[in-house]
């Protein structure tokens, strides 16, 4: 095979599978496809805005999947030895993000590249490219975990960077995001739990003097404390949010039934998807939500563990990376729709409308079959 040869190959093979994550990643997206439609019908413009949103995320899981299957076809040794460069794109994108003329800015933030039939947005890749880089990075230098410079200082520069160019668009969710994944990505690698309290504590520092320094955060803050001061203004989202949840009680007011998507709960297919299932289906959708959402993590970690044992450390660490994400993501969403930390854009993994969040999830997706194909690969040259 020649080096210009990409190396791809038949994936999914029948001993390659794990049943139980597909059957929990298939639940979710028939899930998501219900709930998108129901919460479309409410904001869109009636049934026929509806199936107008319902066949763009359709479009979404389609492409999903498609990249998922590409993902997983390419070997996980290329993925490996690829990181840094697919880290370094990911990078250049966000700049490209910030460059008046080819980012794309709404509500005054810049966060997407248009790219025809769909807005792209980077900071949803990066998620995934970071996990990548750290993943190699940790496997790399496993025998220096000890080292504050290997353990903490590298990394940290490196999420840093990123972190910054991030803030600019602004996202400080995404920031957070990333952030936490690469605390617990830490801790699973091996490094010292006072390098790592010492860092929670850099961070934390570091997201309030932002918080400080931006008016426009510090009434997010001043709203997730008391949204009921100023009800119709910028405590408004979390105040609908909170009415819809509450009004779904135990087993909800019924499937597409929500009276808060109707203009009342902003962003009811993405940000505010929780709030709409907690309505319609109750305390009891709510819990089935997660009971997929934990399936998926006992799955994926799982997977992480046999790698380990097989001596697939990169495969491993990949796992547990792609399951923090996943995870990280989710408590954060479900955090900000039942009030428990201050407002942001978050979209729910897997669930809400959302071509590049969707997208990007079909690559996590793919990297996860990816380490799963490897372990069958090294079973079967073991016969």
């Amino acid at each position: 095979m020649t080096s210009a040869t990409l190396p791809l190959r038949l994936p999914f093979r029948s001993h390659a599978i794990d049943p139980i994550l597909l059957l929990a990643v298939g639940g979710l997206l028939a899930f998501s496809t219900v709930m998108v439609f129901s919460a479309a019908i409410g904001t869109h413009g009636g049934v026929t805005g509806g199936f107008k949103i319902l066949l763009r995320h359709l479009f979404s899981i389609t492409l999903a999947l498609a990249l998922g299957v590409l993902t997983a076809s390419v070997p996980l040794s290329l993925w490996r030895r690829a990181n840094r460069w697919l880290l370094g794109l990911g990078t250049l994108l966000l700049v490209l993000v910030l460059i008046p003329g080819i980012g794309h800015e709404v509500n005054g933030s810049s966060r997407w590249l248009p790219l025809g039939v769909m807005r792209f947005q980077p900071s949803e890749l990066i998620k995934v490219l970071v996990v990548l880089f750290l993943a190699d990075h940790f496997v790399r230098h496993a025998n220096a975990m000890d080292s504050f410079r290997v353990s903490i200082v590298e990394p940290t520069v490196v999420v840093g960077t990123l972190g910054a160019l991030l803030l600019l668009e602004p996202d400080l969710g995404c920031t957070a995001v990333i952030m936490m994944t690469a605390l617990g990505l830490m801790f699973l690698s091996g490094t010292r739990l006072r390098y790592i309290l010492g860092a929670i504590a850099v961070a934390v520092c570091a997201v309030a003097v932002l918080i400080l320094a931006a008016p426009y955060r510090m009434q997010r803050v001043y709203s997730f404390l008391d949204p009921w001061a100023d009800p119709y203004g910028s405590g408004f989202q979390l105040v609908q949010a909170l009415i819809a949840l509450g009004s779904g009680e135990w087993f909800g007011v019924g499937l597409g039934a929500s009276v808060q998507k109707l203009f009342y709960l902003p962003h009811a297919s993405n940000d505010f998807l929780v709030a709409v299932i907690g309505e319609e289906l109750g305390l009891i959708g709510l819990l089935f939500l997660l009971g997929l959402y934990a399936v998926i993590l006992w799955r994926i970690f799982d997977l992480a563990r046999r790698a380990a044992l097989a001596g697939e450390f990169f495969g491993a660490r990949l796992s547990q990376g792609i399951g923090l994400l996943i995870v990280v993501q989710a408590l954060f969403h479900f955090a900000v729709n039942l009030g428990l930390v201050p407002t942001k854009g978050l979209t729910l993994p897997l669930m809400s409308y959302g071509g590049s969040s969707m997208l990007i999830q079909g690559l996590a997706l793919g990297l996860i079959f990816a380490v799963q194909q490897s372990l069958s690969d090294a079973a079967v040259r073991r016969r």
